[in-house]
């Protein structure tokens, strides 16, 4: 081309590029950026640049990414005095040309100050690329950048991270937007430079599977973008995105958004492992991260500097069987199997979460290609540690990401797929379909101690839209997709009935209370004849809540809160009565037994019974089933259950009530369900010894939990529920006052439930403990010392005393 038409020149090659039928993607980017060399390279020489100057392309044009409506970002670069003219040389045939400019004049000098002062300015020169002139320049000038940046990347790298956290407020996350920022949302293009940037400081480096493959797809979708519009625009609004889909070959929008969002995910999850690789190496440096242990274990990172920088003597503290706390992450256990524990995956999720932590990206990924499937149906610990992980509540969400990135949930849980990234085309909702469902949970969570169940609370929000997707009305659709899920998770037929029962009537509490008079005794009889009974009504009053508020603000509202409060309290009015809980069945004969050994002897008796797993590849422990007998004394509840801690044996479930075997005098029957902390089961013996000592009063149980507890380590942990004790209904029992208490389970905590229940004087005559994922649910049927129930003052005192004694 020559200098007098190279701009009509350049403009018409360029249209006939962008026409040319099978050309797009990253080729057509690469074309556009060839041509866009050729032209500026021959102004630059029609323009007489003198010798000691170069023309060098930054920014995305460095990058050869040029997008049909991209500026072109220029740098003229001289070391000496040069005509005040020849810039404009260059640029004015730019211009006149109709493309987009951004352009600069300086010397190596003045490039590098910018820099230092300016951070987009450096993002920009780490991809200076040679377009004119003096290649050894440029060649200088990129050394010297590069130099800089990783020299001063302790500095500048948290800069850029609070760049992209104000970014990421601004403009949102790119995976959850109707018409989101395709390059400056969270998980956009820009996010894609950034993590380029920290690869350039050699201090930690992005996980790469898929990241190339998800910034190329925002890319062309942006591409698409502008010669739909016509404008330089990175928001995919919904007017353009038919269009945009039909441009790119994509069956529809919904189709389009998914992929969006999809690579969105990629980008932001490569973000997460990314940056905190950085901030551990970073902490290594200055002295913050935790360099003493007791163990050495040598740096797992992804980033290239990591193994000189943080390897040594690294802390590794258990979380759960087969898993530890290190650097800031939940890992594997140098002796973990996952081949060999179908259920680690969900252990290493609801212990990470447990300890508001994440799962570290290399066990994610080790997790993702070793781990055995789930034998259906799940066992019973694989159903608790998904419970578990989804009670966590906002600690839970990192780690589900995690896992989704990686594959793992759709494992978990096949009718996911149907629902991950769908797009949720409605004003009201914030999230995708799937996003949706774990604030769902999220905000359930924080509801556990309103309900008996939050077992199955949290499990009906997980999966209340799993119908999204299917045809035909959602939640009819989701209820024949829950029957499927429960039974393979396990749960019975009882339970399985009443999932499906919330995920059919997910609406139907909201919609009768603000669309039916709420006086009119129909409305209540609609909802008594859905439920059936006062805990279905209470679970689905708070799925109810928890589905709205993760909806968004416009889905709930005082006004929507006290119209489905006042018809749930009517329909409670009406279904009140009774107890929740089971009755005691009869004493078997080895109980029955037991209780008569206790009663001849004065003494404690007891068995212990293994419980196993097995399945084709292994005999797995579960857990173990004690059975003790003794005479009645005061304080036996807490002792028991101190004497378990001591062990490290959480208790899953027991019962406490009262026999009367002929001729031996009261006893207390104790029926407990353990399993170990850290996988391995105490010896009978010692259990035995122990539970002997304590009982004849040789063993302080408080003090040597007290002296553990002190001696623990620190470890910071999720905010959870405060504990609930309440007094049940006088219909819940004639004889004698029922406590309720529900709780976030912890060690001990069985043991100082009942260290105040004695404190406060009361006998415990039954108890029924249960553990539900992470929260204790647990009932104890207490008297006064004469055996009488309390009366109603004298109940609150012992509940408060107990709430106390918890908080």
């Amino acid at each position: 081309m020559s200098s007098t038409d190279q701009p009509s020149e350049y403009a018409a090659a360029r249209t006939r590029l962008l026409a040319e039928p099978g050309l797009g993607g990253t080729a057509r980017r690469t074309a556009l950026s060839r041509l866009a060399d050729g032209w500026l390279a021959g102004l630059y020489a029609a323009a007489g640049a003198p010798s000691g100057t170069a023309l060098v392309a930054v920014g995305g044009y460095g990058r050869g990414e040029l997008s049909p409506r991209s500026d072109l970002d220029v740098l003229l670069l001289h070391t000496g005095p040069i005509d005040p003219a020849l810039p404009e040389r260059i640029w004015y045939p730019v211009w006149d040309g109709g493309a987009a400019l951004d352009h600069a004049v300086r010397t190596p000098a003045e490039a590098r100050a910018v820099a230092a002062e300016d951070l987009k300015a450096q993002l920009g020169l780490l991809d200076a690329r040679h377009l004119a002139g003096d290649p050894e320049l440029t060649a200088e000038l990129r050394s010297n950048v590069l130099s800089d940046w990783r020299a001063t990347a302790p500095k500048r790298l948290p800069e850029l991270r609070q760049s992209c956290l104000e970014r990421a407020e601004r403009h949102g996350e790119l995976s959850f937007l109707l018409e989101p920022d395709l390059k400056e949302a969270r998980g956009g293009l820009r996010d894609v430079v950034a993590l380029n940037a920290i690869a350039a400081s050699w201090l930690a480096d992005a996980p790469r599977d898929g990241l190339e493959a998800a910034a190329a797809r925002l890319a062309d979708v942006r591409d698409a973008l502008h010669l739909t519009t016509g404008r330089a625009t990175e928001r995919l609004t919904l007017q353009e995105q038919d269009q945009v889909a039909a441009r790119l070959g994509v069956l529809d929008a919904d189709i389009l958004l998914r992929q969006v969002y999809e690579a969105a995910r990629t980008i932001s999850y490569a973000g997460d492992v990314t940056w905190r690789s950085v901030e551990r190496v970073l902490a290594a440096r200055t002295g913050r991260g935790r360099r003493v242990s007791r163990l050495a274990f040598p740096f797992t990172g992804v980033g290239r500097g990591n193994g000189a920088v943080a390897r040594g003597v690294v802390d590794r503290r258990p979380l759960a069987e087969g898993v530890v706390e290190q650097d800031g992450e939940a890992v594997l256990a140098q002796g973990a199997r996952p081949g060999q524990d179908p259920v680690l995956a969900l252990r290493a999720a609801a212990a990470a979460a447990q300890a508001g932590l994440t799962v570290g990206y290399a066990t994610v990924r080790r997790l993702a290609t070793e781990a055995r499937p789930l034998p259906v149906p799940w066992p019973d610990e694989a159903r608790e540690q998904l419970i578990t992980l989804l009670g966590a509540g906002e600690a839970a969400i990192p780690v589900w990401e995690a896992y989704e990135a990686e594959g793992l949930i759709t494992r978990l849980l096949p009718d996911w797929e149907r629902v991950r990234c769908r797009p949720q085309r409605n004003a009201v909702h914030r999230w995708t379909v799937d996003r949706h469902l774990i604030e769902t949970a999220v905000k359930a969570a924080a509801m556990t101690r309103r309900v008996a169940r939050p077992d199955l609370l949290l499990v009906a929000a997980l999966l209340h839209d799993i119908g999204k997707g299917w045809p035909g009305d959602h939640s009819e659709a989701g209820e024949v997709i829950v029957r499927d899920v429960a039974a393979r998770m396990g749960f019975d037929k009882a339970d399985t009935d009443t999932l499906a029962l919330l995920v059919r009537h997910h609406l139907t509490l909201v919609d009768t209370a603000t669309r039916r008079d709420p006086d009119d005794p129909a409305t209540v009889d609609l909802i008594t004849k859905v439920v059936g009974t006062l805990p279905h009504l209470e679970l689905l009053h708070a799925l109810t809540e928890a589905d709205a508020t993760a909806t968004g603000p416009a889905a709930w509202s005082g006004w929507r809160a006290s119209l489905v409060r006042g018809l749930a309290e009517r329909a409670a009015e009406r279904l009140a009565g009774g107890s929740s809980y089971p009755a005691d069945a009869e004493p078997t004969a080895e109980e029955e037994r037991l209780a008569v050994e206790a009663g001849r002897t004065g003494g404690p008796a007891l068995t212990l019974l293994a419980q196993t797993q097995q399945d084709s590849f292994a005999t797995e422990p579960m857990g173990v089933e004690l059975t003790l007998a003794l005479p009645d004394q005061p304080g036996l509840l807490g002792t028991v259950a101190g004497v378990l801690a001591l062990h490290r044996l959480t208790v899953r479930s027991a019962g406490l009530r009262e026999l009367d075997p002929v001729g031996a005098g009261p006893v207390l029957l104790l029926s407990w369900t353990v399993a170990a902390e850290y996988g391995e089961l105490p010896e009978g013996a010692r259990l035995r010894a122990d539970l002997r000592r304590a009982l004849d009063g040789s063993l302080d149980v408080a003090r040597k939990l007290a002296e553990r507890d002190a001696a623990a380590p620190r470890r910071r942990g999720i905010a959870t529920p405060p504990p609930v004790v309440t007094v049940a209904p006088g219909g819940a029992s004639s004889t004698a006052t029922v406590l309720e208490v529900r709780a976030h389970d912890a060690p001990g905590l069985l043991h100082r439930i009942g260290r105040a229940l004695d404190a406060a004087g009361v006998r415990v005559r039954t108890a029924h403990v249960s553990t539900l994922g992470a929260d204790a649910v647990d009932a104890f049927y207490v008297t006064d010392p004469a055996g009488r129930p309390l009366s109603a003052e004298r109940a609150r005192e012992v509940a408060s005393a107990v709430q106390a004694a918890l908080g």
